[in-house]
């Protein structure tokens, strides 16, 4: 049976609404009866129907065999793959590679010892760096300081092990977005490089048919290189405030045995998307909606209790439609995405915004140029990935509303009510909606930088006098940051303890481009932090350093004719 999907004709209008054996299901469709062969042939394609009503008339998807071959190759891949990594990953394989990671650190010098002089403040020391989160950026922030002699930190993670990032959580493609050839958190050795761990883990033949990283692999991978590394870790260990301290920074910990507190030289927030202003939550949906009749995409969905039930979701970019397929894949009885654009971003620029050039020299562009970019990837969006795409159409009951803005959505008894504009408005019901409009970003928004957001200079300081077209109220808020990836001070009442915080999330990403954000360019982050943090400690501590310099006394011609014994100490 051929399953056909309406992607923007609507359903029959609330009230009238004819129901099917499942809860919450239209009845009537032919996709609502198409049954699971459809849903169990991978290979689509999209094409144009007949008008149904509306200004854009209706796409189908056709599950036959005309699809790309590449996209067909893609799905087979990835069942192959599913099938290997069944399996535990080799032992013996993985002791072989970390024998050689050992061996390759020990041919480099890694770690060099420890060359920063130990600092105390009421008989507390002080950390020269605390990483807060151990994800993939907090992996490379945390190595990288280690590897140049800066061992005197703490890696602090609100999750527990194996759930750091968004991988395993709330992230719901089935693969990463990127190709599997990015070496990952590998510091420039090639063993820590995820082809490396692969590899050893599964075996070559596996790694030649991998199409791309499923999530949960990838987080496997960062786990291992966690361990490997020995990176002083802290799971189950969330900050809630950062406070100025006299030169210092005094963080707040809340950890299962109680609260702490700690004082650091420097403070590296890797805290991803979300941490660098929240979710993303349009005034037009009621607060009352949550939680038992809705939720923000990057949240945690029991997706089991939408079994056999009707679910809106609002947004057109990947996160909504991995949420479509998840909602589907788990039993949902129908999805409806409503998208406010009448054609979904076509070329994927983020993609084409990357490479040595993007992430070495990006910010030495000037702040005009970095805005007029920023604009230009604003209003350009990312598409959806075609893998992601064909996920959902796959399943019936997956419908997508092309050039439909929500206006609305409210709580009506047991379901929600949402308003629809476009071409044909009108207000549909649905028994869970999931808010899928992405995140954040302003310092005011983050609440451990309480004591700090009112005097953090953000774009909007920079471009305030800049004309109408070139403003984008979505990204005036993201903080302005220095080389270092250092909050900068937007008044002279600024702490002066707010250039030692560093931004490496996605609040970055202005100022910096998407090697804080995206895993292509994540060593280049996390050397760039390590490196400013080195130099920054250099110069605090340079008058110490430069005295141990005067005291260094290992005398090279001792045994030779030449040595002359000291008699009296250098004035340096």
């Amino acid at each position: 049976m051929r399953a056909s999907v309406s992607a923007v004709p609507a359903p029959p209008a609330a009230g009238r609404m004819k129901r099917s054996g499942r809860s919450g299901q239209p009845g009537g469709s032919v996709t609502d009866r198409a049954g699971s062969g459809a849903a169990a042939r991978p290979q689509s394609r999209i094409r144009r129907g007949s008008g149904m009503g509306t200004s854009l008339g209706a796409w189908t998807l056709a599950t036959d065999d005309t699809m790309i071959p590449a996209t067909q190759q893609s799905f087979r891949s990835m069942n192959q793959t599913m099938r290997i990594e069944t399996r535990a990953p080799d032992p013996a394989g993985l002791a072989a590679l970390e024998a050689q990671v050992a061996r390759d650190l020990e041919m480099l010098n890694l770690p060099p010892r420890n060359w920063v002089p130990p600092l105390f403040r009421d008989r507390t020391a002080a950390l020269d760096a605390v990483v807060v989160g151990a994800g993939m950026n907090g992996i490379a922030a945390a190595g990288a300081l280690i590897f140049r002699g800066m061992p005197n930190i703490a890696v602090l993670e609100a999750a527990g092990p194996g759930q750091e990032g968004p991988w395993c959580t709330t992230a719901r493609m089935d693969t990463l977005r990127s190709p599997k050839t990015l070496p990952g958190p590998c510091f420039g050795i090639p063993s820590l490089t995820f082809r490396a761990w692969y590899v050893a883990s599964f075996g070559v033949e596996a790694w030649e048919g991998l199409y791309k990283i499923f999530n949960r692999t990838w987080q496997d991978y960062l786990g291992w290189v966690q361990r490997v590394l020995k990176l002083p870790l802290s799971h189950f260990s969330r900050v809630t405030r950062i406070a100025p301290a006299d030169g210092l920074l005094r963080l707040t910990v809340e950890q299962p045995e109680g609260e702490r507190h700690l004082l650091a030289r420097h403070v590296v927030l890797a805290t991803g998307r979300a941490g660098a202003g929240g979710l993303d939550l349009p005034d037009f949906v009621d607060r009352a909606l949550f939680p038992d009749l809705a939720a923000l995409a990057p949240q945690p969905i029991d997706f089991e209790a939408l079994r056999g039930r009707s679910v809106g979701i609002i947004g057109g970019g990947a996160s909504a439609w991995d949420n479509a397929a998840t909602a589907l894949e788990r039993g949902a009885a129908r999805v409806d995405l409503y998208v406010r654009r009448a054609v979904l971003p076509q070329v994927n620029k983020g993609r084409g915004s990357t490479g040595p050039h993007y992430h070495n020299a990006y910010d030495a562009l000037s702040d005009e140029e970095r805005w007029k970019l920023a604009v230009y990837l604003h209003d350009e969006q990312a598409p959806v990935p075609h893998e992601t795409v064909h996920r959902a159409l796959r399943q019936p009951g997956f419908h997508v509303h092309l050039a439909t803005p929500t206006r609305a959505a409210r709580r009506d008894g047991n379901q929600v009510a949402i308003d629809l504009g476009g071409g044909n408005p009108r207000e549909e019901r649905r028994d869970f909606l999931i808010v899928a409009t992405g995140f954040s970003v302003d310092p005011l928004h983050v609440p451990e930088l309480g004591d700090f957001a009112p005097h953090v200079r953000r774009w909007i300081d920079v471009i305030g006098d800049a004309p109408p077209e070139l403003r984008r109220r979505e990204i005036e808020t993201f903080p302005v940051l220095g080389p270092g990836f250092e909050l900068q001070p937007r008044d002279a009442a600024a702490p002066p303890e707010l250039e030692k915080i560093h931004l490496v999330n996605y609040g970055a990403h202005l100022s910096h481009g998407g090697i804080a954000s995206d895993i292509p360019g994540v060593m280049v982050a996390g050397e760039r932090v390590a490196d400013a943090v080195l130099r920054a400690l250099f110069v605090a501590e340079f008058p110490a350093i430069r005295q141990a310099l005067v005291e260094y006394d290992e005398p090279e011609l001792l045994g030779t004719p030449f040595h002359v014994p000291k008699t009296g100490a250098s004035d340096g």
